[in-house]
């Protein structure tokens, strides 16, 4: 019997072993991917501020597209804004041609997308040209930015709409990258 004893504790450690093993392997990669998930959003904030120059771009440098002072997050000639009611009600009174984003801060496609929005209005020559990144379904939001969805029909975030004299005259959900941004821009003007 003692022998018969011995083998059930003997099975009974491997399995406490084996199941100590394998929650520890599991903790592990759960660890792994959190960290490499971290170093991934610390790689897309290097590119978005190379994208973007150094990221401290004021609103007095806003001075430089004319009427608009809102937060420039690119572009010097065609300048690409944080979204404001009045720089946007400025741009409808000019005949630029308004690029909208609309974007959500949770959203791991726009933020990706956003270093190709950017590089392509710092690439951009033609003062007619101006960007906003409206806030969509997000906790940044206003009652502003919401009716603007809605009149353009943008169903959910990442969506690009282009307006020439008041009228749109694009909407594209798709991803972009920054060819296809500067083609499309091309072609509107």
């Amino acid at each position: 019997m003692q022998n018969g004893s011995g083998n059930t504790l003997i099975l009974g450690l491997v399995a406490i072993l084996i199941i100590a093993g394998t929650t520890i392997l599991l903790t592990r990669d759960t660890d792994v991917s959190s960290d490499e998930e971290e170093m991934h959003d610390l790689a897309m904030e290097d590119v978005m501020e190379d994208a973007m120059g150094d990221g401290k771009m004021d609103e007095g440098k806003g001075e430089q597209s004319g009427s608009f002072g809102g937060k420039v997050l690119a572009g010097e000639k065609a300048p690409y804004l944080s979204f404001n009611q009045t720089d946007f009600e400025n741009a409808l009174k000019s005949d630029k041609l308004i690029v909208l984003y609309f974007y959500a801060n949770w959203c791991p496609t726009c933020k990706e997308e956003q270093v190709h929005t950017h590089a392509a209005f710092n690439q951009l020559k033609d003062e007619n040209v101006i960007g906003f990144r409206v806030n969509y379904n997000d906790s940044d939001t206003d009652s502003f930015e919401k009716e603007l969805a809605r009149t353009h029909g943008v169903g959910y975030q990442h969506t690009k709409v282009f307006l020439k004299n008041g009228e749109r005259i694009l909407k594209s959900p798709e991803s972009w990258d920054t060819e296809r941004y500067l083609s499309e821009i091309a072609k509107a003007i």
